[in-house]
């Protein structure tokens, strides 16, 4: 029977069309995805791989998925596991690392996301309502410090900055109105851990004695799942955890992720709600990239983390540096803490230099970029070994008075990547003796010959 017959819409024959009766282009595309979904047994809707979409084969299936969803909240389970119909609400390659994570962090439930501010940003826009009362600590990243404060102003909320370790004066904090409290561990840039004992404790009671709303989120992007002794869900109070695998999860400075991970199905649930309505979804692409690159990502940290004790060591017997921030040397001021919850000690330290200021701690950073395998950048936990000077990278902004308050000034920021960690303490030990020698047109004449030579200078390379 021929198409044209098809085509009249006075009428039509009773028989379905037939694909081998239609044009050449549409019955190889279709033949094309129809083999492709016998090969891999998955209904994509190309004949290359993976799609954001599969074909369901007709409504049963979609009614079937909507069931499941509406059973999971009734279940008190989370809807981000849900078998993939469309990529806004999870696929099989994203379901897998869901798995992953679930696994890491000891939770009933998990939800990907484009990148870990994401992750708290969706949170918090779940549980701060108008009339709500937030807390966060002040070593905390200066970007999610920043979107809680703004999001409270926006819905008339409360907002509270709380020096990282006072305790005391965290309990006197919370109010009945209290909804949240938000903490890092280990902090950025002295390396301060959370008690997640003491912390989950004081939110039991406070929850008990009057503050329904209280929960507790712990971003573990620095301590990483393997840091703590034990899941940090595992502790009675902490609710949710965060993170930004970009860094050690991912390892490879490549992908940005990250996810939220709790017990408490029902918030995640409105987690994902809102995460389908606005975005920030993880694609399928990045989740098969990190899946292939997570087994190796637990040995890969506990190098860094080896490298950077090694470094740190050799910083505190320097005479040319007066205060150094990592958790496993023994005067650290949560040094009992870390004994007790934690058993790596992260792979990223900070220093002072001896009678350096603001300025002289900034010009050995550049001098001691000049070494090449110590790179100025943003993020840490990937490859290559990442420097910068805090004041510039992390808080630009904050006045100098301010810094010296909270004592995060005059700060030398190194995240240890892979290297060995003799020749990271060797560039160190030559810029420590040397960096006053070197003038700021040499850092010039560096920096212009440097990108010279990798091509990333508008002009010719060098011969």
């Amino acid at each position: 029977m021929s198409l044209e017959e098809y085509l009249d819409p006075q009428g039509c024959p009773a028989e379905r069309p037939r694909l081998e009766d239609m044009h050449t282009s549409t019955s190889t595309l279709h033949d094309g995805i129809d083999k492709a979904i016998r090969s891999s047994g998955t209904p994509y809707l190309n004949p290359e791989g993976k799609t954001l979409q599969l074909d369901l084969l007709g409504s049963p299936n979609m009614v079937a998925w909507q069931e499941s969803k509406l059973a999971a909240m009734f279940e008190d389970e989370c809807w981000s596991g849900l078998p993939q119909v469309y990529a806004r609400y999870g696929t099989e390659t994203t379901a897998r690392l869901l798995g992953e994570v679930r696994k890491l962090e000891g939770a009933r439930a998990a939800v990907l996301t484009d990148c870990g501010m994401q992750a708290c940003a969706l949170l918090f826009d779940v549980l701060v309502e108008n009339g709500a009362h937030a807390i966060i600590m002040r070593q905390s990243y200066n970007k999610t410090r920043l979107y809680l404060q703004k999001l409270c102003e926006r819905v008339e909320a409360e907002f509270t900055l709380m020096d990282d370790g006072d305790y005391e004066a965290l309990e006197a904090a919370i109010k009945e109105n209290t909804c949240l409290i938000f903490a890092e561990t280990y902090t950025n840039p002295l390396m301060r851990a959370l008690d997640p004992a003491r912390m989950g404790s004081l939110v039991l009671e406070k929850r008990a004695a009057g503050c329904p709303r209280l929960r507790l989120i712990v971003d573990n992007t620095i301590a990483t799942p393997w840091g703590p002794s034990k899941p940090l869900l595992a502790q009675d109070g902490v609710d949710f955890v965060v993170a930004s695998g970009t860094k050690a999860l991912g390892g490879q400075d490549r992908d940005l992720w990250g996810y939220v991970a709790s017990d408490n199905t029902e918030t995640l649930n409105q987690v994902m709600d809102l995460q389908a309505m606005r975005g920030g979804i993880l694609d399928w692409r990045r989740a098969e990239a990190l899946l292939e690159k997570l087994p190796e990502a637990e040995a890969a940290y506990e190098g860094r983390c080896t490298g950077a004790v090694k470094v740190a060591e050799m910083l505190v017997s320097h005479p040319r540096v007066s205060e150094v921030f990592h958790p496993a040397l023994e005067d650290h001021v949560d040094s009992a803490v870390i004994a007790s919850h934690y058993r790596l000690p992260g792979s990223l330290l900070s220093f002072r230099l001896e009678g350096a200021d603001e300025e002289q701690t900034k010009r050995f950073c550049d001098v001691l970029a000049t070494c090449v395998i110590l790179r100025y950048a943003l993020s840490f936990d990937g490859l290559a070994t990442k420097l910068n000077h805090h004041g510039t990278v992390s808080e630009y902004f904050t006045p100098p008075e301010e810094l010296g308050r909270l004592g995060i000034d005059r700060l030398v920021r190194i995240g240890i990547g892979l290297e060995e960690a003799d020749d990271l303490i060797a560039c160190l030990n030559w810029a420590l003796w040397h960096h006053e020698g070197v003038g700021a047109d040499d850092l010039d004449s560096w920096r212009e010959s440097r990108s010279r030579d990798l091509g990333i200078y508008p002009g010719e390379k060098d011969d």
